[in-house]
């Protein structure tokens, strides 16, 4: 990863008696794809556009290789970015909106349409310089507004959502062809989300949000394995969080039974949350654990059984591909590595959001 490109120091955005960005303090590394995950109203999208110049912060100064950009105007920042609704201007043809910055600017109409032709080929649009917005799909549109940002040559792109208005399969699509032009561009990308399978897809970086504050950064794989608070660990694909005792170090009580674990320094007997994913409960037979549970639920998903197990003061989701009959008795077990200790959380953790006449983006 390269140098630090951009920098939010102790920033705060409020509208009204709304916080929307509480205090936080983040760096963009230089060819980085780093994602701001969260629910609506989290501030993942207001953090964006103050970074873009969209939004004034309150407090705080925003940094772009090291000089304050606080009031520098967004036309004039070395970044460009994608929304949701791509604001494509259907009048012009798909080169003209392409080309519309670089000819603002006065470019060289020659470079400039080589330029066209060039982005046109990264987003796989080749041959499309003529056509009308109109007639292209909701794919072919979101790549045309890629192509219109990466023309102006920014140092970072932004990106709000940009695959929210797409079907399924055009969405995994172009996810693909995301990972594919960040790699060849080398540029930073910053990527606004609230779908937890496309950060872990797409990121070098996971920024998991809530409430205005950072919850936890780290990769994908650390924040799907090792998350920070129950927060991340709901938000973040599905969990058993379970209620627990750390016996000692490397040994928690789940549900009244011992288990072997990896993680330690949370004292002798404490009260403590247990995180297990559910592909990482092991079904057995009732005499190979002494923890048992009674199938009360099976809901086949394709790939595997969902899988609803009721323990002695807890209900197990476990993922399987092998089906089981409701009313069966079965043992539960878990390997100790597929165990992560959290310290307790009463799990109070609203999703606020703005008024709904408030009319700010979040």
């Amino acid at each position: 990863m390269g140098k630090k490109i951009i920098e939010l120091k102790n920033i705060y955005k409020r509208y009204g008696d709304f916080t929307a960005i509480d205090g936080i303090n983040l760096y963009f590394n230089e060819g980085e794809f780093l994602t701001l995950l969260g629910p609506s109203g989290c501030g993942k999208t207001t953090t964006l556009r103050v970074i873009g110049g969209f939004e004034q912060p309150d407090e705080g100064d925003v940094m772009f290789d090291g000089v304050r950009i606080n009031d520098v105007p967004a036309h004039k920042r070395m970044l460009n970015t994608v929304f949701q609704k791509y604001a494509l201007f259907t009048h012009l043809t798909v080169g003209q909106n392409i080309a519309f910055g670089p000819s603002i600017k006065k470019i060289n109409p020659e470079q400039i349409q080589k330029d066209v032709k060039k982005y046109l080929k990264i987003v796989n649009l080749e041959g499309y310089e003529d056509r009308d917005i109109s007639t292209l799909s909701g794919g072919q549109q979101q790549r045309v507004a890629i192509a219109r940002a990466l023309i102006n040559k920014p140092k970072v792109l932004l990106l709000d959502e940009p695959l929210g208005a797409l079907d399924l399969k055009l969405r995994k699509d172009m996810q693909d062809e995301l990972k594919t032009m960040h790699k060849d561009l080398g540029i930073t990308f910053i990527y606004v989300t609230h779908d937890q399978e496309e950060a872990l897809t797409l990121s070098d970086t996971i920024v998991v949000m809530n409430n205005g504050k950072i919850q936890q950064i780290g990769t994908p794989v650390d924040i799907y394995n090792e998350p920070n608070n129950a927060f991340v660990a709901y938000f973040i694909g599905e969990s058993n969080i379970i209620s627990s005792t750390m016996v000692r170090d490397k040994v928690v009580r789940i549900d009244g039974v011992e288990f072997e674990c990896v993680d330690k320094g949370f004292g002798q007997e404490m009260q403590v949350d247990v995180v297990v994913r559910p592909e990482d409960v092991i079904l057995v037979s009732p005499d190979k654990s002494n923890l048992k549970g009674i199938v009360t639920l099976i809901t086949f998903k394709g790939v595997h059984y969902e899988i609803w197990v009721e323990g002695p003061s807890f209900e197990w989701k476990v993922h399987s591909t092998m089906p089981k009959n409701i009313g069966d008795e079965l043992g539960i077990t878990v390997d100790p590595y597929n165990i992560h200790v959290m310290h307790h959380d009463p799990l109070n953790i609203p999703l606020e959001v703005p008024p709904a006449d408030m009319g700010v983006p979040i």
